[in-house]
Parts: structure tokens; sequence; C-alpha cells
């Protein structure tokens, strides 16, 4: 399971659940509209704090974006079979 992708999935679902466009988000948190979107790509590695910044801003636990989702699940392996 890529940590990265499904950090960002998370991310964008709670984003958009609590109605925020990518340049809001960026407007009330700090961040970058960039690093948002590099985030909800994967492409990023954030830092536990900013774990916790995101989260906070979202107003979610940091555990909410590091949860599996269905796809994350879909991913693993199936016992007793080899990737």
């Amino acid at each position: 399971m890529d940590m990265r992708k499904l950090l960002g999935r998370n991310f964008a679902r709670l984003r958009k659940q609590k109605r925020f466009t990518q340049e809001k988000f960026a407007e009330v948190s700090g961040f970058t509209q960039q690093y948002i979107s590099d985030l909800e790509r994967g492409r990023r590695n954030p830092t536990v704090v900013t774990l916790f910044e995101l989260a906070s801003t979202l107003g979610v636990s940091h555990v909410d974006l590091v949860l599996p989702d269905e796809e994350a699940r879909d991913e693993r392996p199936k016992p007793g079979k080899r990737r």
C-alpha cells in the first residue's frame, strides 16, 4: 500500500466533504495550492507535524488521513498469495 497515495485520496475526500476548494484550503491553512495538489496526487511525503496541521484545518483527526480506504483494502495481498 502506497501511504502517500492513500493520504492523498483521504485528504481530497475530506477536503471536498468540508466544501473546501484547493485554493480556499491553501488560503486558510497557509500551505500553497501547489502543495495541496501534489499531496492529493501522492507526490508529497508530509511530516507528522504537517499531518496534524492539515487535519486540524479540516477539523478531523490526523488518523482520518491515514485510515485504509476501499482502494487500499483491495490492494492488500490475499492470504496465501504472493506479490
